[in-house]
Formats: C-alpha cells, structure tokens, sequence
C-alpha cells in the first residue's frame, strides 16, 4: 500500500506523546483525530467513517460489564477508608507476633485479604507502608525485608480476584469476567504462599532481620485475642467469599456482584461506627474519579482503535506479531516484554486500553487461550510494578516511608520478590492448567 507507514508512525507518535507527559487520554484522542485528518486528506480514509464512534461511544456506555468497575472500586475505597486494614493489620500482627517473621507473614495474610477486598494496589501498599512499616522497623526487621513484603504483598490486588484490573483486561480481551476470576484465582494464592515460605526460610536463616514480636507488644492473648481475630477477620472475609462465592457459583455477574460488595462493605462500616456522611462523600468521589478516567481513557482508545483499523494497523499488527519467530512463544515473549517495560511508566488502564486490543487478536489467531494469556498479562504487570527502578508500588511506598528507610533499601528489598514473580509466571506458563483448572 502506498500509505501503509501511517499506521505504525501513528503507534509511535501515541507513545511520543505519552512519555513527554502529555495526558494520556488527549494523547489517544488527539493522536485519533490527528491521522484522520492526515488520512483523509491523503485519501486514505473518508469522513464518513467517523460517523461510526457515537455508535462505539453508546456501545462503551451501556456495556453492563464494565459497571463492575464503579462498583468494586466504591467496595475498596469504603473497606480502606473505614479502617479495615488497620484493625487487620494490628490483629493479626499480634497473632502472629511470637513467631520469628510473625510480622512479615501478617502483612502477606492481609495483603491477600485486602487484595481480595479492594483490589487497589496503591490503597494496599499505602496502608501497609503506614500501619505495618514503623512498627516492623521500631522492633527490628530488615529493612530491605520490610519493604520487599509490604511491597510485593500490595500488588497482590492486581491479581487475586476481584480485581478492577482482571475486569478491564477480560472486557479488551474479550473473556468472560468470571472465568478470569476463577483462573486468577490459583495463581495469586500461590504468589502469596510463596511470600509467605520466602519469609519463613528467611526467618530461619536470618533470625535477626526477622524478631518475634516482644512480649509487651502483644496486648491479647488466648481467648481474648482469638475473639478479636474472630471479629475482625470473619466480616471482610464473609465479604469475599459472597461476592467470589456468587460469581463462581454462577449465581450473579460479576456486576451484581460487586454491587453486591458496595453494599456490604457500607453496612460493615456501620456495624464498625464508622459510616459517616465525609466517608461517604470521600468514596464516592474517589469512585467517580477513578471511573471517569477510565471512561476517558476507553472513548479515547476506540478512536484510535477506529482511526487505526481505517488505516489497516490491524492487519500491520496482526501480520508482524503472527509471523514472529517462535511462533507463539514469539508472540509470548514479545507481548510481555512490551507490556512489563511500560508498565514502569504508564498506568495499567492505559496499557489495557491500547496494547490489549492490539495483542488479542493475535494471540486469537494463533490458538492462544486468552483466559490463560490474561493471567500471564496481569502477573506480569503486577512484577512490573514492583521492579526498580520505576514501578509504581516503589512510589506508593516511598512517599509512605520513614526517612531512616533508604530508596535503594527499597529497591533491594523487593528483588527477593520479583525473582518469586518470575519463578510464579514461569510456573504458569509451563502448567496452564493452574489457569484453566475449572475447564
């Protein structure tokens, strides 16, 4: 084709324009409506193919799916809000807090817990950073020990069902929310039990980085502390299972459930006392926020999506990554590469929006199952945001930390972690079936 270069410099000038900081969602758009112009102009496209986005734009609104996401980001942001992860925390730091590690090993539990509640990776680490940082450094833990498992624990919310992200990623890929669910499901407990025996090897090898907690601090003990775990615990957990429990079951849609969150997690923050109208007003802002943008963010991709098929980028794209070397390990190896790497630089909804729908149509054709390339796709950003020198969940901690607390004490402490991730994404790539158990 005379004009076929239009097509790959419009992919280059998305990303120009996004890593000179330029707002992501203009980016898209204004890079959309840009190579209509020189298309149209060129002779390449007609005007009257624009006239397909207000169809596109009402098909995005009324697309039942992606309702989920206002409602389990509501969820997350009244669970966090209303302290949950700060009686958790303290609770079952004291219940594990005779034990050598007890400390590391409550935030892996709560991390799970409280991806499994909120979904939000930034919300987790946070949390953890404030509540579980001070104390764990104040009674001698490493270090780099105490911010490797808050770190990596935190990211936890990018895999373990339900999570904001498995939504977004099932509707571009195409895939039911439910079966990304259950087949996240697997291989996020699994990261979260190696976490786990990675801090009990530690804490035989090395008693010194990891100290049970003295004594003194444990201000419960038999019943009275085993009431407290039962109180605290038993609520957010119930949350989880119900709003899994119904989707797996086939019972709700990943919508009704997590309306079905939204609601619990208000009710259990009046049963704490804790339901005020700041509270309220706090989450529904943080909702409309989050959902709003990631409304933008998708009108703005299906221009470029539009604008970029006109232009027979898809078949540019589906030709380059179906005839790699390697075939589907090309492809495999390719399609992780690009998404770990800008994972260190833009967020997770805007690698959705523009490199998924690039990337599923190729694995489609080539008899990938997207269930299974989905989990890799999510487990392999949740390591990018974890990886020095730009992953995200590095930030979250750093602005959380104490001062004594050294970036690269940081960064050495989280490679431990990442060295898990890779062995966990390995894993899953030679054994899909920790994927595709329940089919």
């Amino acid at each position: 084709m005379e004009y076929e270069w239009l097509a790959p410099l419009m992919f280059v000038a998305v990303l120009v324009l996004i890593f000179s900081g330029f707002p992501v969602a203009f980016s898209i758009g204004g890079a959309a409506l840009l190579f209509a112009f020189i298309g149209i102009e060129l002779g390449v496209l007609d005007w009257h193919m624009m006239l397909a986005m207000p169809d596109r734009t009402f098909g995005i609104m009324s697309n039942y799916v992606l309702l989920a996401i206002p409602f389990f980001i509501f969820m997350g942001s009244m669970l966090e809000r209303s302290r949950l992860a700060e009686d958790l925390l303290k609770t079952i730091g004291i219940l594990f807090g005779s034990l050598r590690g007890g400390l590391a090993l409550a935030v892996v539990f709560v991390g799970a817990l409280l991806a499994a509640a909120t979904g939000v990776v930034g919300a987790s680490v946070v949390a953890m950073g404030m509540i579980s940082l001070p104390v764990m450094m104040r009674y001698g833990y490493s270090n780099e020990l105490s911010a490797g498992v808050i770190t990596a624990s935190g990211t936890l919310g990018q895999i373990i069902p339900p999570s904001v992200v498995l939504v977004v990623l099932a509707d571009q890929l195409g895939v039911s929310v439910g079966d990304l669910f259950v087949g996240s499901l697997v291989p996020g407990l699994m990261l979260a039990g190696m976490y786990a025996l990675y801090v009990v090897l530690i804490a035989f090898i090395r008693p010194k980085w990891a100290p049970a907690l003295p004594a003194s601090e444990r201000t419960f003990s038999g019943a009275v502390l085993l009431r407290k775990v039962f109180l605290v615990l038993l609520p957010p957990l119930f949350l989880v299972l119900v709003v899994l429990g119904s989707i797996f079951a086939g019972v709700a849609t990943p919508t009704e459930a997590g309306a079905l969150g939204a609601v619990g997690a208000v009710i259990l923050a009046a049963l704490n006392r804790r339901l005020t109208f700041e509270t309220i007003k706090y989450c529904a802002d943080e909702t409309v926020k989050l959902t709003s943008m990631v409304m933008i963010l998708l009108i703005g991709s299906t221009a470029f999506a539009l604008v970029f098929r006109g232009l027979n980028g898809d078949l540019w794209i589906d030709s380059f990554l179906t005839n790699l070397p390697g075939g589907v390990v090309g492809l495999l190896i390719v399609a992780n590469l690009a998404v770990f790497i800008l994972g260190f630089f833009i967020d997770f909804f805007e690698i959705a929006f523009i490199i998924i729908p690039l990337l599923a149509p190729a694995a489609s054709i080539l008899g990938i199952d997207l269930v299974w390339f989905g989990v890799i796709l999510g487990m392999n950003l949740q390591t990018s945001f974890m990886t020095p020198p730009f992953g995200f969940a590095l930030f979250y901690l750093r602005g959380v930390a104490p001062p004594e607390l050294k970036t690269s004490q940081i960064y050495r402490g989280v490679i431990p972690f990442i060295v898990i991730q890779l062995i966990g994404l390995l894993m899953i790539v030679l054994f899909p079936k920790l994927v595709n158990w329940a089919y």
